[in-house]
Protein backbone atom coordinates (compact mmCIF):
# COMPACT_ATOMS: atom_id res chain seq x y z
CA UNK A 1 0.00 0.00 0.00
CA UNK A 2 1.78 3.28 -0.78
CA UNK A 3 1.01 6.20 0.40
CA UNK A 4 -0.62 9.35 -1.48
CA UNK A 5 1.92 12.59 -1.95
CA UNK A 6 0.14 15.57 0.59
CA UNK A 7 -1.29 18.47 -1.74
CA UNK A 8 1.45 21.10 -1.82
CA UNK A 9 0.65 24.25 0.64
CA UNK A 10 0.98 27.96 0.04
CA UNK A 11 2.57 30.53 1.97
CA UNK A 12 0.32 30.12 5.29
CA UNK A 13 0.25 26.43 5.69
CA UNK A 14 -3.26 25.89 3.74
CA UNK A 15 -2.96 23.27 1.28
CA UNK A 16 -3.73 24.54 -2.38
CA UNK A 17 -6.44 24.19 -4.10
CA UNK A 18 -5.91 22.49 -8.02
CA UNK A 19 -5.79 24.82 -10.97
CA UNK A 20 -9.78 25.37 -12.23
CA UNK A 21 -7.79 27.52 -15.09
CA UNK A 22 -5.87 24.12 -16.41
CA UNK A 23 -5.93 23.25 -19.73
CA UNK A 24 -8.02 19.89 -20.71
CA UNK A 25 -6.38 16.93 -22.05
CA UNK A 26 -7.47 17.16 -25.80
CA UNK A 27 -5.88 21.03 -25.86
CA UNK A 28 -6.92 21.91 -29.42
CA UNK A 29 -7.16 25.49 -30.44
CA UNK A 30 -10.91 25.26 -30.65
CA UNK A 31 -11.31 23.94 -26.72
CA UNK A 32 -8.91 26.64 -25.98
CA UNK A 33 -11.07 29.35 -27.60
CA UNK A 34 -13.97 28.00 -26.34
CA UNK A 35 -12.65 28.12 -23.09
CA UNK A 36 -11.75 31.30 -23.32
CA UNK A 37 -15.08 32.61 -24.17
CA UNK A 38 -16.70 31.09 -22.07
CA UNK A 39 -14.82 32.53 -18.99
CA UNK A 40 -15.32 35.74 -20.66
CA UNK A 41 -18.84 35.24 -20.78
CA UNK A 42 -19.09 34.35 -17.31
CA UNK A 43 -17.11 37.13 -15.86
CA UNK A 44 -19.09 39.65 -17.87
CA UNK A 45 -22.32 38.13 -16.36
CA UNK A 46 -20.68 38.45 -12.74
CA UNK A 47 -19.81 41.81 -13.20
CA UNK A 48 -22.69 42.66 -14.28
CA UNK A 49 -24.81 40.53 -11.35
CA UNK A 50 -22.67 42.38 -8.78
CA UNK A 51 -22.79 46.14 -9.97
CA UNK A 52 -26.66 45.75 -10.36
CA UNK A 53 -26.62 44.23 -6.86
CA UNK A 54 -24.52 47.20 -5.64
CA UNK A 55 -26.71 49.50 -7.16
CA UNK A 56 -29.59 47.43 -4.71
CA UNK A 57 -27.37 47.47 -1.54
CA UNK A 58 -27.51 51.59 -2.34
CA UNK A 59 -31.10 52.21 -2.61
CA UNK A 60 -31.25 50.18 0.53
CA UNK A 61 -28.70 52.39 2.49
CA UNK A 62 -26.13 49.64 2.06
CA UNK A 63 -27.90 48.09 5.70
CA UNK A 64 -26.41 44.93 6.74
CA UNK A 65 -28.18 41.55 6.34
CA UNK A 66 -29.34 42.44 2.84
CA UNK A 67 -26.58 41.50 0.55
CA UNK A 68 -27.72 37.65 -0.57
CA UNK A 69 -31.17 38.93 -1.66
CA UNK A 70 -29.33 41.94 -3.47
CA UNK A 71 -27.61 39.22 -5.66
CA UNK A 72 -30.33 36.86 -5.71
CA UNK A 73 -32.59 39.89 -6.98
CA UNK A 74 -30.10 41.17 -9.65
CA UNK A 75 -29.46 37.44 -11.32
CA UNK A 76 -32.99 37.88 -11.30
CA UNK A 77 -33.63 41.06 -12.95
CA UNK A 78 -31.01 40.01 -15.50
CA UNK A 79 -32.31 36.73 -16.05
CA UNK A 80 -29.14 34.92 -15.09
CA UNK A 81 -30.94 31.88 -12.68
CA UNK A 82 -29.52 28.84 -11.85
CA UNK A 83 -32.21 27.61 -13.80
CA UNK A 84 -31.58 28.70 -17.58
Amino acid sequence: MTNPQPAPQGAAGQREAPDAAAPRASGTRADTAADAAAGTDTQSRYRMIAEAAYFRAERRGFAAGGELQDWLDAEEQLGCTATQ
